[in-house]
């Protein structure tokens, strides 16, 4: 069998071993863990969990640690399981890419783990399994020093500012004045907004109509994105965090982080998802600013209280 067959389809424990660079790096490996898992890009994955076979082999340096025969100072396997399961409850994934990437990316935070090799399958899709396999190494991620704590952080460290803007203010002329503000304010802003004005029911399906409402409250988001172009129309957890970081006036369209997380929230009412949406970051409530009092909620009607 030629190199390249035992990379490709081989063990994947056969295939860490192909690509060995460093003989004193031993190997730690969960295989064939089996999960139930939502996951899939298509229409018809949705609501559905599928089988999944998940393999992750270790490359790690633990030459030093072993001779103290100290179970602290090793990698659990405890420690790739968890990888496995936290991607799995922070949202819903769409490609088996990305949740292979976000596993190794997350054990390749220790600084023992030198390279992940992590193999993801579906087993109900067709009479066999399909699935990806990829390698990362140690250079390319976050590292952990010896105390555990992260050289790099991959958390924000900026407490982002959730703030709802009603449509009294997004139709308002002291709209401009809010996004001054906004801008301005030492925590970076990331804007929610109200359903669009008199909305209507338009479907007795509840799925159906959980997508419209949502749509509604985007339809808003673009258009106070189209008032100021120092807005952005944001709709991934990936994007709000990289304009978060940048300090960008960012505007949350809610629909795919609501249809993909784990844990949804109950209803579609705007304000209500905003607050789920700001607690999700930073565990506070969202700020109103609007001209009436929302019971509840620290409602602000004067941009210099902001």
């Amino acid at each position: 069998m030629k190199n390249s067959d035992v990379i490709a389809f081989g063990d994947l424990y056969d295939r860490s071993v192909a690509n060995e660079k460093n003989e004193s790096l031993d190997r730690i490996a969960v295989r064939d863990y089996l999960i139930k898992a939502e996951i899939g890009a298509f229409q018809s994955e949705r609501g559905k969990k599928q089988s999944l076979r998940v393999s992750v082999v270790l490359e790690v340096d633990l030459v030093k640690s072993n001779k103290h025969d100290d179970v602290d100072n090793i990698i659990s396997y405890d420690t790739i399981i968890d990888a496995i399961n936290k991607q799995l409850s922070i949202e819903r994934i769409n490609l088996l890419e990305t949740f292979a990437d976000q596993v190794a990316t997350d054990v390749l935070s220790d600084f023992r783990v030198k390279r992940a090799f992590v193999r993801v399958e579906k087993l109900d899709r067709i009479p066999g399994a399909l699935g990806v396999e990829i390698v990362r190494s140690a250079q390319n991620s976050i590292r952990k020093g010896n105390d555990g704590q992260l050289a790099v952080s991959s958390t924000i460290s900026d407490k982002p500012l959730f703030v709802f803007i009603t449509n009294e203010i997004l139709s308002g002329n002291m709209l401009s004045d809010w996004l001054d503000r906004l801008e301005k304010h030492p925590r970076p802003a990331v804007i929610c907004v109200d359903t669009v004005k008199d909305y209507k029911k338009l479907s007795d399906n509840k799925l159906t109509q959980r997508r419209i409402e949502l749509l509604a409250i985007e339809q808003n988001a673009w258009v106070l994105a189209g008032k100021d172009e120092r807005c952005v129309v944001v709709n991934s957890r990936t994007e709000i965090e990289w304009a978060i970081k940048n300090k960008q006036l960012s505007i949350w369209a809610p629909s795919k982080i609501v249809l993909d997380a784990v844990q949804k929230p109950m209803n579609t009412n705007a304000i209500e998802l905003a607050n789920w949406f700001s607690k999700s970051f930073s565990n506070e409530q969202v700020v109103i600013v609007g001209e009436k009092p929302f019971p509840g909620f620290k409602t602000i009607n004067k941009v210099s209280d902001i």
